[in-house]
Parts: structure tokens; C-alpha cells; sequence
């Protein structure tokens, strides 16, 4: 009923004293649901074989979890760090590469083994679509800035695939982008750009010739419009230093266009067509490490008290919620969340790495809370 995915007004799941709207778009998306595919079927396909993961396959941990169930490992965890000697990998060994990718060096040490990657790769294919556009933009001689969390696998990954083919700098938000300007502008001394970029900065940066030239991309789970507010902020920076008019911005700026994938879009779309609709508090469902749901919750924070929760378990009553607050890595516990007026209205919705279990189980648990003529399956059936 809706193609092109332009109404993003929630579902309302009307439950008398309880009001439910579930955003219209939410939870897996293409590229998660391929990987967790791959990653089942490879298990299935080869009983008694040692099957490793390069580290979390989404950032979720009940899939997580159900992979080591059965007879999955790690190899590293979300920040890198490792968890298994590579040494005790061996050719005889299946590896498979996460949704998020990998860096070149990781897979070519894994072919290096004899290992083969390419028939166990699961990277997201709009990953792999920005390491392309990375790729073309390069040639052209641009230097490449990342809008990404510079720790984030995926954007560990796309640094490594840019890197190989021209100068890359990460910017994690725009105050780095407002800093990294200044070095363009030639308001800050170029000496200081190697100690306030430490670690985010490709081999042989020199930031006298490098920044003539840029492009922006990004990781693909981040804020759209705080990619397109960095982009846009150093586009200005460009046509301001150089005095370019509109047909000669390409001179120095490169028309990347939005790098981030549909499901990122349609998600954070939806989620800003649900806050339009008056309600009590919003519930993100999600994992604590994934970044496109802490997104999320930073789009619901602006609107309503919203709780960022891993799955049902956290509602502890009524009275209760124990959630997380991404701002400061902490799980906090909450008590009279919930409105005593009725009805309540909340706004439901989870993040692309997040299981469709996970919010039906969360649904169910808040209209456990609250005294009901219909469940969930009942009011599912009319939209069936």
C-alpha cells in the first residue's frame, strides 16, 4: 500500500487504557537479515567444521548469542580487541566476515591462510556501495572524509578500503568537522592536526595538499542530517576559501550525495513521521552498541522521555524500567514511567539490528502491565 515508503505515520495499536504506536518502519534490515541468513546456513551446511565469526555479526546480542549457541565463535570483539589468536585459525577453518566488513588487511591475512573469504562474506552491500563510491571520488583526486564513530567496525573498515586508494580522515561529528575546516582554512597550524586527529588519519596525511580537494561519505548507520549538515558545513568551507561559484564547487568539493543505506533512512524517516503523534514516552528496542538505534533514541530524547531498552526483560513493572543511557554507557533504573492518565500513549520502535521477536515481546510485556480486552495477535489479525 505504500511503494515508495512515504507515509510515515505509526500504526496504532489501540488497546483501550493502553495506546501502542509502532513506527511504520523499523527493525531488520535487508543487509542484517542476509547476513544472519548466511551465518545459520553455513552452520547447517558444515556439521563438525570449526566456524568463527571475525567478531559480532550485528550489533545485537540475542543473534549474538543464538550464533555461539550453536558453535559459533569470535574472534574479536566489537572494539577490535582480540578474542581468539588468528595463529589458531587454520585453513581447514571457516571465517565468517560480518555485516559491518572488514578491513583489506584482515581479509588478505585470511587468504593469506587459505582461507576464502569472498563465499563467507556477509558485508552489506550499502557498505560495500559506499566503499565504491569512496573508490570513483578517489580517482578523481579527493581526499576522503568519513563522518563515522571511529571505533565502529564498519567504519574501521571503510577507513582501511579509502585509505587504500587516496588520503582519509574520519570526523565523528560536527565539531571535529568545525575543527577539521580551520585546518582548510589554514586557521590552525598543521602540526596541531596530527595530534588532535591521532588515530583517524591515513598514512602519508599531509594536510598542506590534502584538504584542497574532499569528499565526504560516511558510515551508513549515522544521523542523516548530521551527515548532511557536516557535508553541507564543508562544502561552504570550500566555495568561501576558494570563492567558488556553484558550477566550480566540484573543483573542491565532490558531489558524493548521501551514502547512508534505505533502511537507516526509513527508520530515522519514520521515526520522525511517529513523533508528530502526541504521546507519554517512547521506547527504543535495540542493542546498547548499535549505532543506528542510538540514533533513534536521539530523535525521540528531542521530543519525549524515551527509554532505550535491550528487550522485555528490562520493564520490570509498572512502576519500573531499567534502560540505558548511551550518552554516559550506564544502565539506569527508572521508576513511575508511565503516565497514571489514560490512555497512555507510547511510541514504539527498535533499531535495523533488532529482531521483530524482541519488539512483539516488549509490546506484550507493557500490555501485560495494564488490564486489556484484546492482545496483540488479536489487533495484528485486523491488519492482516
Amino acid at each position: 500500500m505504500d511503494k515508495m515508503k512515504k507515509d510515515f505515520t505509526p500504526t496504532l495499536l489501540d488497546f483501550g487504557p493502553l495506546q501502542i504506536y509502532l513506527a511504520r518502519h523499523f527493525g531488520f534490515c535487508y543487509g542484517v537479515e542476509n547476513a544472519i541468513e548466511i551465518a545459520f546456513r553455513t552452520v547447517d551446511e558444515n556439521p563438525g567444521k570449526k566456524i568463527y565469526l571475525l567478531s559480532e555479526m550485528i550489533h545485537n546480542p540475542q543473534v549474538n548469542a543464538d550464533l555461539q549457541l550453536h558453535g559459533v565463535d569470535f574472534l574479536q570483539d566489537t572494539h577490535g580487541k582480540q578474542l581468539i589468536p588468528f595463529e589458531q585459525v587454520t585453513a581447514e577453518d571457516i571465517v565468517l566476515i560480518p555485516a559491518f566488513g572488514t578491513t583489506i588487511a584482515i581479509e588478505k591475512m585470511l587468504n593469506e591462510k587459505g582461507i576464502p573469504t569472498e563465499k563467507y562474506n556477509t558485508t552489506c552491500p550499502f557498505v560495500e556501495k559506499v566503499w565504491n563510491r569512496s573508490e570513483v571520488i578517489a580517482k578523481k583526486n579527493y581526499t576522503i572524509v568519513i563522518h563515522g564513530k571511529p571505533n565502529h567496525e564498519e567504519t574501521r573498515a571503510t577507513f582501511s578500503h579509502t585509505a587504500v586508494n587516496a588520503p582519509s580522515v574520519v570526523v565523528k561529528d560536527m565539531k571535529q568537522a568545525k575543527e577539521l575546516a580551520k585546518y582548510i582554512t589554514g586557521q590552525r597550524k598543521a602540526s596541531q592536526f596530527y595530534e588532535e586527529f591521532k588515530g583517524q588519519y591515513s598514512d602519508g596525511f599531509d594536510v598542506s595538499k590534502h584538504l584542497e580537494r574532499i569528499g565526504v561519505v560516511n558510515q551508513t548507520t549515522m544521523l542523516a542530517s548530521d551527515t548532511q549538515a557536516i557535508a553541507d558545513f564543508l562544502k561552504q568551507t570550500m566555495i568561501d576559501k576558494h570563492k567558488l561559484s556553484v558550477s566550480d564547487t566540484e573543483k573542491h568539493f565532490a558531489d558524493t550525495r548521501d551514502t547512508l543505506c534505505y533502511a537507516t533512512n526509513d527508520n530515522q524517516g519514520a521515526v520522525i513521521g511517529m513523533l508528530e503523534t502526541k504521546a507519554d514516552i517512547a521506547v527504543v528496542v535495540g542493542g546498547y552498541n548499535s549505532s543506528n538505534t542510538s540514533h533513534l533514541v536521539e530523535l525521540c530524547e528531542e521530543k519525549l522521555p524515551t527509554y532505550f531498552i535491550s528487550s522485555e526483560e528490562k520493564i520490570l513493572s509498572a512502576k519500573e524500567i531499567l534502560h540505558y543511557n548511551f550518552h554516559t554507557k550506564q544502565e539506569i533504573l527508572t521508576t513511575d514511567y508511565l503516565s497514571i492518565k489514560q490512555p497512555v500513549k507510547i511510541l514504539i520502535t527498535s533499531g535495523a539490528s533488532c529482531p521483530d521477536a524482541l519488539v512483539e515481546g516488549v509490546i506484550n510485556k507493557i500490555t501485560s502491565l495494564f488490564t486489556v480486552e484484546k492482545n496483540s495477535s488479536d489487533l495484528i489479525e485486523q491488519f492482516q
